[in-house]
């Protein structure tokens, strides 16, 4: 064994799990993502999935991205910057742009390559990029990789945030970044504040990550900043795909001063793949039905309203969110996957939540709504939930 495969070997935690019988990764899906999926040969209610306008499975989405794949081919065999430029990709960056409020979007392969690519070249190492440190993993990527100071402030802490930027010099660019919704917890940033602490110190900009906030908040699904009312106060606006656009892929918006820059200049959008003909036609027509189906949105926050009231009457601890997001806390590793495991078994599909995604004593279960579920699929899954947290002794 070499020196490599000799310090890799020491990493063992995925075999105690597996030994354990409680490993809850790579699930295998049977089939198409809905409310229920069979695995494992039988059937389980999903609630662990990001889905939220329930589009994946829709036969419209389906035969979009089988009609562009039939004009288009499978690929598009190089990046958008050379060969890899199709109408279709253009198109949707008109429509994604006109959607959220901005003059101009750009498409990316994935949304993890949004985040990670464009914090990497925008600011320069005499500047700032301010996050929040429950950001996704993908901004905290972006930012470790740029020549810019990198600083955080706890969890929505606006007080903290400014005292960072009061440290931070007046000539510099200060870019706040933050998720619109947070992807674990459910809450919401607290946008309206950090616009106030924009205005306040200048050369300070906000990017606000939409990834779960598409096609759940603001008028027709346009998500937090317009939820908020300050689309024209927030500079960059990060959109991904794979969520309620039931595809996969990303985007970015903004002015067009950022966009031609970022076109120029951004590693994983130069250097990566275009996006697929289908997963791009699939995005377009995933937005065009949200658009059009106000109702799905209605559906969406009337199942998530029941589900907030359902676990909270059942004593669940479920913190501050704000969405179709319900974190069911746990606070302890071994249980959380215990957790999982059993209500698996008990036919609820959910997700572990476990560092580094949260504080070791933070571990939850992450439940999570789509537009297609039913009230009753809700109160099949939370009386499930309620005898495994009662078992397990982590509610009364």
């Amino acid at each position: 064994m070499g020196l490599l495969q000799d310090r890799l070997s020491k990493y063992t935690l995925p075999q105690k799990y597996k030994a354990e019988g409680t490993y809850p990764y790579f699930r295998e899906i049977e089939g198409k993502q809905g409310t229920e999926v069979i695995m494992e040969g039988h059937r389980v209610l999903m609630f662990g999935s990001n889905a939220y306008t329930g589009l994946t499975g829709d036969d419209r989405v389906i035969e979009a991205g089988i009609k562009a794949m039939r004009k288009y081919g499978s690929g598009c065999a190089g990046s958008r910057f050379l060969n890899g430029t199709l109408d279709l990709h253009v198109q949707l960056e008109k429509e994604l742009a006109t959607f959220v409020g901005k003059p101009e979007a750009l498409c990316f392969a994935t949304g993890f390559t949004v985040n990670s690519g464009i914090l990497a070249v925008m600011t320069g190492k005499d500047d700032y990029i301010i996050c929040d440190d429950r950001d996704h993993a993908s901004i905290v990527d972006g930012a470790r990789s740029s020549f810019s100071h990198r600083l955080k402030y706890k969890h929505n802490d606006m007080e903290e945030l400014e005292k960072l930027l009061q440290r931070c010099p007046v000539d510099s660019v200060k870019l706040i970044v933050v998720d619109g919704v947070f992807s674990m917890e459910g809450d919401l940033c607290k946008l309206p504040e950090i616009i106030a602490l924009k205005k306040k110190y200048p050369g300070t900009a906000v990017m606000v990550d939409e990834a779960h906030g598409i096609g759940v908040f603001g008028k027709q699904g346009r998500g937090v900043c317009d939820h908020f009312g300050l689309t024209d106060d927030v500079d960059i606006i990060m959109g991904t795909f794979s969520k309620s656009l039931a595809s996969i892929g990303g985007f970015v918006a903004a002015d067009e001063t950022i966009i031609n820059y970022l076109r120029h200049n951004t590693r994983t959008y130069i250097f990566s793949a275009s996006c697929t003909p289908a997963a791009t036609a699939a995005a377009m027509e995933a937005l065009h039905i949200i658009q059009a189906e106000p109702e799905r949105l209605e559906k969406l926050w009337s199942v998530t309203n029941y589900a907030l009231k359902r676990f909270r009457d059942a004593g669940f601890e479920i913190g501050d969110t704000e969405s179709p997001i319900i974190p069911l806390y746990v606070r302890d590793v071994d249980k959380t996957f215990l957790v999982t495991k059993m209500a698996f078994d008990a036919g609820v599909f959910i997700n572990p939540v476990i560092p580094p995604a949260c504080a070791p004593q933070d571990t939850l279960v992450r439940f999570a709504l789509m537009a297609t579920h039913t009230k009753e699929q809700v109160d099949e899954a939370v009386e499930a939930l309620s005898r495994v947290f009662k078992e397990l002794e982590i509610i009364k």
